[in-house]
């Protein structure tokens, strides 16, 4: 009896994982889950890497005189698109939304499905963004052929506004 306590003390260390197993385990996660994470993003993503604009080409874009201006489609917020957005955006919904999405396709129905259509939405960090996502799938389901995604990695505010880039004001 006087060994009870220390034996079964002992079969419970027994039944843990050795400590450098662990650790290993451990070490291994912290240094292999974010490039896991990034590789399951990119491959899940609805469009391919030349579907992507960034803000720098698409400023450049919009300064050419001699191109035509491509259709820009901001798919975030409405307060957000009337406190700035990208000069001849339109806003039709917000793509989070059932009735945002009808809408998008409500406004964009009479465009041609050939034509360079480019969407944003800059509400919070892109990978997170609520908006682009659905209304990405929802243009291609359309029949929209040549969808560009513009990329704003932190927000329209850092990644466009703070760069010096063109903006315009309200519903237009």
């Amino acid at each position: 009896m006087m060994f009870s306590r220390p034996v079964s003390s002992l079969r419970k260390f027994l039944r843990r994982p050795p400590m450098a197993l662990l650790c290993g385990v451990c070490l291994s996660a912290v240094l292999f889950a974010p490039r896991l994470s990034e590789a399951h993003q990119q491959k899940t993503e609805p469009w391919s890497d030349a579907a992507t604009l960034r803000a720098d080409a698409l400023a450049a874009q919009l300064r050419q005189q001699n191109t035509q201006a491509p259709t820009i489609v901001y798919v975030g917020f409405r307060t957000l698109f009337e406190g700035g957005h990208v000069p001849g955006a339109k806003f039709f919904g917000t793509a989070s939304t059932e009735k945002g999405i009808a809408d998008i396709r409500t406004g964009v129905a009479g465009l041609p499905r050939a034509g360079e259509l480019i969407i944003y939405c800059g509400c919070c960090p892109f990978e997170k963004c609520p908006n682009i996502r659905p209304a990405y799938k929802a243009l291609r389901e359309m029949g929209f052929t040549h969808v560009r995604v513009l990329v704003l990695p932190t927000s329209f505010a850092v990644d466009w506004v703070e760069k010096g880039y063109p903006i315009e004001k309200g519903l237009s």
